[in-house]
């Protein structure tokens, strides 16, 4: 082979296209907001509310068809993730504990009870987390996928500040527990005064689609407030204690 015919074989395989890495890991998908909204508020409650009478599914039908959607979208979302989410999981508990009750024809009670324990639940487990290695703060907030914990780290060793830091996420703790004690009551509080039928019935169904669909203005607004003032506190903490930016503590996927 000459000389020319080597340069341009060299020259063709320069200018070749590099062929993508196989190895990349896709990104995974976003929980759907409006997906989350239809399946564990909307559709329920429209099916609860409007086709429980005797006339379309029935009471029993309309009840478990309308609990099938939450379930069935929680267990999809651990087919798809492979992790149990916990709040999830909660989710999926406290459906199947409405179906039950309902089916049971338990005293309306029961069902106050019952919105009341889920998240006084948690507001011990958070409590009892902030004496533990792992409190739940760092699964809400601080965590790698939220901020770029190693950098944080190191700013507070540098500036000898891990100790005022540890005191930061223990009130943060006692804020999201705040939030879960607030939601058990206003649960509670709703369910009292909404649930007033006999269970098995359709007026039943309807005051239960009615109390799922004020849950989230209701309950889930109070908490939101809570939960982004926590975020707030902890992001000022961390300014004050490192003298990082936001923008150089926020995990944005870059290694910087």
């Amino acid at each position: 082979m000459t000389d020319n015919n080597i340069e341009k074989n060299t020259n063709m395989l320069a200018d070749k296209p590099q062929a993508e890495p196989t190895n990349s890991q896709p990104k995974p998908k976003k929980e759907s907001f409006l997906a989350n909204l239809l399946m564990n508020i909307v559709i329920p409650t429209l099916i609860l509310t409007k086709l429980s009478d005797d006339e379309y599914l029935g009471a029993v039908w309309g009840l478990i068809i309308a609990l099938a959607f939450p379930i069935c979208y929680g267990l999809r979302d651990f087919i798809v993730t492979k992790k149990v989410n916990v709040f999830s999981a909660l989710g999926v508990v406290s459906v199947l504990l409405t179906g039950g009750l309902t089916l049971l024809h338990l005293p309306p009670k029961y069902f106050a009870i019952k919105e009341a324990a889920i998240p006084g639940i948690l507001c011990l487990v958070t409590l009892i987390s902030i004496k533990t290695r792992h409190p739940l703060v760092k699964i809400f907030i601080y965590n790698d996928k939220v901020l770029k914990i190693n950098k944080v780290d190191e700013a507070l060793q540098q500036f000898g500040t891990k100790k005022n830091f540890e005191r930061t996420l223990n009130n943060a703790s006692l804020m999201i527990a705040a939030s879960f004690f607030l939601s058990s009551i206003l649960n509670y509080v709703l369910a009292k005064m909404i649930l007033v039928s006999q269970p098995g019935t359709a007026e039943f169904n309807a005051e239960l689609g009615k109390m799922t669909a004020l849950s989230y203005p209701v309950i889930a607004l109070p908490m939101l407030i809570i939960m982004m003032g926590t975020l707030f506190y902890v992001f000022r903490s961390i300014r004050l204690l490192t003298h990082l930016t936001l923008e150089d503590i926020i995990n944005d996927g870059s290694d910087a």
